[in-house]
């Protein structure tokens, strides 16, 4: 089926679906997926590397090290979750250091579908998005119509944000247009009564995906069907986000807005947990991108661990002293 084109403005959207023939059928997929560039893994990889060494000093870390705290999704995903534990986690968002009132917010809480509401109550009018993991989170190994009543149980709940998995069994077996019709399916439940939406992030498991030009093709199909964000993984398995990978999207975004005007963000999740690798990505966006996506709008963490250091970092600058991991509180 072709594309259903999302609300975005007269030009992009005439852009997007003016490629509605490559999403016509499983065959016009598959041979526009297959047609994308292939990726030099020694040039991708050494590209990272190289970003990776841009020295941050003074007043620009400063002013870094802020702006990755902004853009953190502080998460909570374990069995064992409680209320308590979520409006625990969701005061920390609003006030992540209660000894500086300059300190900034975080982007969003994530939580399971279930504990949507005690978030959505805990930030009340902060500002703090709540995000939902869904689409049975984390393997995706569910049907359909459990897939899309899981997204609309969130969003009937307060969810700003839903973060669904892509089924990695039908992507690797080459079943793309099936992929394709299930982001495009959550894409819609997203959808409110209002007319307004959450936003959609679709995570790949990219450590999964085997190959660099997977991870190509997974982004274009994701932002093909109407995906707000392209997200590496569900930091549930054991190799998560990395600088080559996050790279790979990034360059991935960029492409798809230069052919369609449409903007989407990246979030790099799981493994994210010093200030030093903070910056590393946020140089990779800067490179790649550019200041536009330089947002907790366009840009996101998803590394809980991140902002304990971040925080440590940051009294360091302000007082000269390296307070330790005794000063933060522990998740």
């Amino acid at each position: 089926m072709p594309i259903t084109v999302p609300a975005y403005g007269k030009e992009a959207a005439g852009r997007l679906a003016s490629m509605a023939a490559v999403t016509a059928d499983d065959g016009a997929l598959r041979r526009f997926l297959h047609g994308l560039p292939g990726v030099d893994a020694v040039g991708l990889e050494a590209r990272a590397a190289t970003l990776g060494t841009r020295s941050i000093k003074t007043t620009a870390k400063a002013y870094a090290i802020d702006l990755a705290l902004s853009m953190i999704d502080l998460t909570t995903l374990e069995g064992a979750d409680t209320p308590g534990k979520v409006r625990a986690l969701c005061a920390k968002g609003i006030n992540p250091d209660p000894t500086d009132r300059t300190t900034p917010k975080v982007a969003a809480i994530c939580v399971y579908p279930d504990m949507v509401a005690t978030a959505k109550e805990a930030l009340g009018d902060s500002g703090i998005h709540v995000a939902s993991v869904a689409t049975a989170f984390p393997a995706g190994r569910a049907a359909l119509p459990v897939k899309l009543a899981d997204t609309r149980d969130a969003v009937a709940a307060g969810a700003d944000e839903i973060d669904m998995v892509i089924d990695r069994g039908a992507f690797l077996s080459g079943r793309y247009l099936q992929v394709f019709e299930e982001i495009k399916a959550v894409k819609e439940a997203c959808a409110r009564p209002d007319g307004t939406a959450a936003h959609l992030k679709v995570i790949f498991e990219t450590g999964e995906l085997q190959t660099y030009d997977n991870v190509r093709r997974a982004s274009w199909l994701s932002m093909l069907a109407g995906a707000d964000f392209i997200k590496t993984s569900t930091g549930k398995v054991a190799v998560n986000a990395t600088p080559p990978v996050t790279l790979l999207m990034l360059e991935a975004v960029r492409d798809f807005h230069a052919a369609t005007g449409v903007q989407v963000g990246v979030k790099p999740a799981g493994g994210i947990r010093t200030t030093k690798d903070a910056l590393k990505y946020l140089v990779m966006v800067n490179e790649t991108l550019g200041e536009p996506w330089l947002t907790a709008d366009w840009f996101r963490f998803g590394a809980s661990s991140l902002l304990n250091d971040l925080l440590m970092q940051r009294q360091k600058l302000s007082t000269g002293r390296y307070s330790g991991p005794d000063y933060v509180t522990v998740d």
